[in-house]
């Protein structure tokens, strides 16, 4: 009997193959084989959403590979990931099949596995079941909500704002929240406060304690505010000391850390990303190739399960050799009488059967290193790592406060904690995001009450409030899940078309928006203020989620949403204007004119400008410079900007010489020629001796370029990029390999030029809208 298995990428497919005997051949699809037709009318509202697919070019050839192979087999075995992508790459095919007539005498086998080792797939292919209708339609229904809100909202950003925006569903209210962060900060005012502290000795153990009672009242962040009171404090203080604190309590307590649970996909973008510098895409692909299947020992498989899951369940056969190993690697004291369980946050967590954990925790880190990359392997460790600590013993702390007095109204307290017994902590800590008060585990002396400390000085420092972060990726990819907003499995694709879009830009490994991405996040939250909501993203995601568990149409589901959203846009167009689109803030009038000067969002990026369209005189217009943005630059920085051009002087030849900043950056023009300034260097500051350097190693390079000139330049004979060419400024001809550039005749370049096409016309090419 001849069998056909089906599963999305060619390492998952190399990996089975080894597994299946001679009866069984298994393709690739490539990832997806069919996508909606990129234009206008791929999915129709007016009937009931129906979806016109096509196949995907780069993928056609597999798709014939899969056919052919189809009309030679009996069964076929759909085997495509577990979540709800997979199970429409498998409808995909199963559509594609029925539609050349390959189904009818075939049985037809839908199989999840996840993890890809022998046992799991010999264990899978034992417990076939039907396509799920029912994820396939949450899946149609999400990519159709995309698909339309990309197609619909996107063609009304370029119209309003500039051309080449996009909107997405999800990606929006991302947008939204590293926007509302920004402007947090930029609304922040710092707060001063300052903090006394203690330096106490005894014997030679020194250790320091934290001002906690002032005058007998408890001491708050703000107790103490300015360098004055710090100073009256700090006398008062040493005074009341005498060169000495008393113990009056030691208080120890005992206390019981746990572990982390094993890793979900949200928890291993962020811990990749704070423990390892990779982004969330950087995460995805090396899990996907850790998941489908690594070459150990001549012999292919996978080392982790399927890495797209909201679950942090593991499955019983995996945590008897997890506690086993544990025994063997760190002792039986590390093993907890009973496997330590936890408690999904998320309550849609169902798309996948376990957390991500190694195939096998008998491959230890250093057994696969030698077969790994570096990424695949610092990759596997933390995951390895990660799943033994979630099944060890807790950490047992041992933590000692003592407050010491200070005369009868003063007090400090020195903190300290040492470990017991190490627990997980032997083995893997969970990293957060922007820790700043760390708790303090120095070790104190043992000291009693009633003792005597010697005091060797009193610290006064003065702090500021600081404003939130910016999120990093980890912290994004925590917010976004907090708030429900998109599925673990989107959130590398949001974080990248963000950047991608330049609606945001990395600085230090935090996101910062750009003036473009300001302008659409507000924007958007102004006028369709439902559809960046959180809360209207996060119940739409639940209800999609309803979907996939059979328990809501997805026809009425798209049908409430798209009514009211197809309304909203069509308002839009008509009553929103592009001036108030763009959001122009304006700065205050120009000294010298006395007209507004503005700053506003353009067809190149943010400008400024001096006057309004309705005056009799053009406005004149400034771009703004590197570093600088619409919310926050002032008049004065605004009015510099209008310094260019400026005029520096004249070339030997007579020429006038002046700096500007065009679209493609500062650039030095001398007649009608321009030289660009190179990086690093300021137009506003430049100086004619530069500038001639610049202009005279041009004309060099331009010399050296042409070779032959005719007709006084109006034909020429030049070097370019990709070898010589002739060109009459209106078409360009390519010299045939037998001939010499440097001997053509006229009336050579004249037939040339007349057998060369036409110039494409320069225009942006119509962009297909990003969901």
């Amino acid at each position: 009997m001849s069998n056909l298995l089906i599963v999305e990428s060619p390492a998952k497919a190399k990996t089975i193959n080894k597994y299946l005997g001679k009866d069984f051949t298994v393709l690739a699809s490539y990832g997806h084989i069919r996508d909606l037709i990129p234009k206008e009318g791929a999915v129709d509202p007016d009937n009931d959403f129906a979806m016109a697919y096509e196949v995907i070019d780069k993928n056609s050839k597999h798709v014939d590979a899969i056919t052919r192979a189809a009309k030679k087999a009996d069964a076929i075995y759909l085997a495509t990931d577990l979540d709800r992508e997979g199970e429409a790459i498998s409808w995909h095919v199963y559509e594609i099949l029925k539609e050349k007539g390959l189904l009818d005498k075939r049985e037809i086998h839908r199989v999840v596995f996840s993890e890809i080792t022998k046992r799991a797939i010999q264990a899978a292919m034992e417990k076939t079941r039907d396509l799920s209708l029912d994820m396939i339609n949450a899946q149609q229904a999400r990519r159709a909500l995309d698909y339309l809100v990309g197609f619909n909202l996107s063609p009304l950003l370029w119209k309003k704002i500039k051309r080449g925006l996009s909107a997405g569903r999800v990606q929006s209210p991302a947008l939204r929240m590293i926007v509302e962060r920004e402007e947090e900060i930029e609304r922040f005012e710092p707060r001063e406060y300052w903090s006394v502290t203690a330096n106490l000795l005894k014997a030679k153990d020194a250790f320091n304690a934290k001002l906690t009672v002032l005058d007998g009242d408890k001491v708050k962040q703000f107790t103490i505010t300015n360098g004055d009171d710090a100073k009256a404090a700090y006398d008062k203080l040493t005074a009341a000391a005498s060169g000495s604190l008393k113990v009056k309590e030691v208080r120890k307590k005992e206390r019981k850390r746990r572990a982390a649970p094993p890793f979900t996909t949200s928890t291993l973008q962020q811990e990749a990303s704070r423990k390892l510098g990779f982004t969330a895409q950087r995460t995805m692909r090396v899990a996907q190739q850790l998941y489908e299947g690594i070459d150990i020992g001549g012999q292919s498989q996978g080392l982790i399960t399927y890495m797209r899951t909201d679950s942090v369940h593991l499955a019983g056969e995996a945590l008897n050799e997890i506690r086993n190993i544990i025994a063997k690697d760190f002792g039986d004291d590390n093993v907890p009488e009973k496997p330590n369980f936890y408690k999904t946050k998320s309550k849609n967590a169902q798309e996948a059967h376990e957390a991500i954990r190694p195939t096998s925790a008998a491959m230890r880190p250093k057994q696969v290193k030698q077969y790994l990359s570096q990424d695949q392997a610092r990759l596997y460790e933390l995951i390895w790592k990660r799943t033994m600590a979630s099944q060890m013993i807790y950490a047992t702390m041992e933590t000692v406060s003592v407050d010491l007095a200070c005369g009868d109204e003063h007090e400090f307290r020195a903190t300290g904690s040492t470990i017991k017994h190490a627990g997980f902590l032997s083995v893997y800590e969970e990293d957060k995001d922007d820790v700043k008060d760390k708790d303090n585990d120095s070790l104190l002396p043992p000291m009693k009450e009633g003792e005597v400390i010697d005091l060797t000085g009193i610290d006064t420092k003065q702090h500021f409030t600081e404003p939130p972060p910016r999120f990093t990726e980890a912290s994004l990819v925590k917010a976004l899940e907090e708030f429900g907003i998109g599925r673990p499995s989107t959130y590398a694709s949001i974080i990248s078309t963000l950047v991608n879009r330049e609606y945001v830009e990395l600085e230090s490994r935090r996101f910062q928006p750009t003036d473009v991405g300001r302008v659409v996040s507000k924007f958007l939250s102004e006028h369709f203020t439902q559809y960046v909501d959180y809360d209207f993203t996060a119940r739409l995601e639940d209800e999609l989620d309803e979907v996939s568990r059979g328990e809501r149409d997805w026809v009425p589901l798209m049908r409430e949403f798209w009514t009211p959203f197809k309304e909203r846009i069509d308002d839009k167009e008509q009553s929103v204007s592009r001036a108030e689109a763009i959001q122009a803030r304006e700065l205050g009038a120009d000294p010298k004119t006395g007209k507004p000067v503005s700053v506003r969002l353009g067809r190149y990026g943010p400008y400024a400008q001096i006057g309004t369209k309705d005056d009799e005189e053009k406005p004149q217009f400034a771009g703004l410079r590197p570093g600088q943005k619409m919310d926050t630059v002032t008049l004065e920085e605004a009015l510099k900007l209008f310094d260019l051009p400026r005029e520096l002087g004249e070339t030997q030849e007579g020429e006038k010489v002046e700096a500007n900043i065009g679209r493609y950056g500062p650039y030095v023009r001398y007649g009608k020629k321009f030289v660009s300034i190179p990086e690093g260097e300021d137009p506003y500051k430049i100086e004619l001796e530069r500038a001639l350097e610049l202009i005279a190693e041009k004309k060099e390079l331009d010399a050296n370029r042409v070779i032959q000139t005719f007709k006084d330049g109006e034909i020429e004979v030049l070097r370019g990029r990709y070898g010589p060419y002739i060109t009459d400024g209106k078409k360009n001809g390519k010299i045939p390999k037998d001939k010499d550039p440097e001997e053509l005749t006229l009336e050579e370049c004249v037939a040339i030029l007349e057998a060369a096409p036409a110039r494409k016309k320069k225009g942006r090419r119509k962009k297909k809208s990003s969901a």
